[in-house]
């Protein structure tokens, strides 16, 4: 089945459930090998008989559906976001609002800081009364730049991590550079796909590494002192920031800085 924002994740559950083989994939793909095989017309019969033909032709990896708790974290931590977004639109409408309209403004904005204070108290709780995630927790906690949000991001939404090698798990991140090669042609590498919300905690959290985090801090700089553009650099500390995670996790040690390998790029 396509992946529809989480709405086929109930779906997918109740299949994996019953002991049925499920893959969630990425819609694009499918879109895709429609094109691939001349079926521009779309239509909910031909969605559905385009998604069986691609499954039979491609068979997509089956993946292991988090569990109940798992689910949990991730959907507050999605409520988190949305509460987050109306926050930010209703402080940018109290800036050009009339006189009349301020107070519901500040009171609404008021109201969605408590609610959002009340779920990072949810949250944490839920972290740090989970034995698994207290152990992986205090070994993330421990990593500059990587703060309570980028943390809970990372173990709701990327269970894979310290299961998978460096290149695996930042393809499953979107922070894979791929070849844009032809003939003599050297293209640029561009990174694509992944999940969006993984990534957008990395980012956040490799902007505060290259600043408090000495190794990462020095990778930066190397690479700008190289004359790679800033936003290029940043996307290779991402990816180093999240190998250094994946193999703290994996190897269940605690994070040393003596004992990082930044010579080279992930």
């Amino acid at each position: 089945m396509e992946a529809t924002g989480g709405l086929e994740t109930a779906l997918a559950s109740a299949l994996a459930a019953a002991g049925v083989p499920v893959a969630v994939v990425n819609p694009r793909q499918v879109r895709d090998y429609a094109k691939a095989c001349g079926r521009l017309a779309k239509t909910d019969r031909i969605d559905a008989l385009i998604l069986a033909a691609f499954a039979q032709a491609i068979r997509p990896q089956v993946r292991i559906l988090k569990d109940e708790e798992t689910q949990a974290l991730a959907a507050l931590l999605a409520r988190r976001r949305q509460l987050i977004d109306m926050r930010v639109q209703e402080k940018l409408r109290l800036d050009r609002a009339e006189v009349v309209q301020r107070t519901s403004l500040k009171e609404h904005i008021a109201w969605l800081d408590e609610r959002i204070a009340a779920l990072d108290i949810d949250l944490t709780h839920r972290l740090r009364t989970s034995e698994v995630w207290r152990e992986k927790d205090d070994l993330l906690q421990a990593i500059p730049g990587v703060g309570k949000v980028t943390r809970m991001t990372l173990l709701a939404e990327l269970s894979e991590l310290g299961k998978l090698n460096r290149k695996e798990i930042a393809a499953l991140a979107g922070l894979a550079p791929f070849n844009r090669d032809s003939a003599k042609h050297r293209g640029e590498r561009v990174i694509w796909g992944g999940r969006a919300q993984v990534r957008q905690m990395l980012y956040m959290a490799a902007l505060s590494a290259t600043r408090s985090n000495p190794p990462i801090r020095e990778f930066y700089q190397r690479l700008c002192a190289q004359g790679k553009p800033k936003k290029v650099a940043l996307t290779a500390c991402m990816r180093k920031l999240l190998t250094v995670i994946n193999a703290v996790v994996k190897n269940n040690t605690p994070w040393c800085a003596s004992g990082l390998d930044l010579q080279h790029s992930c």
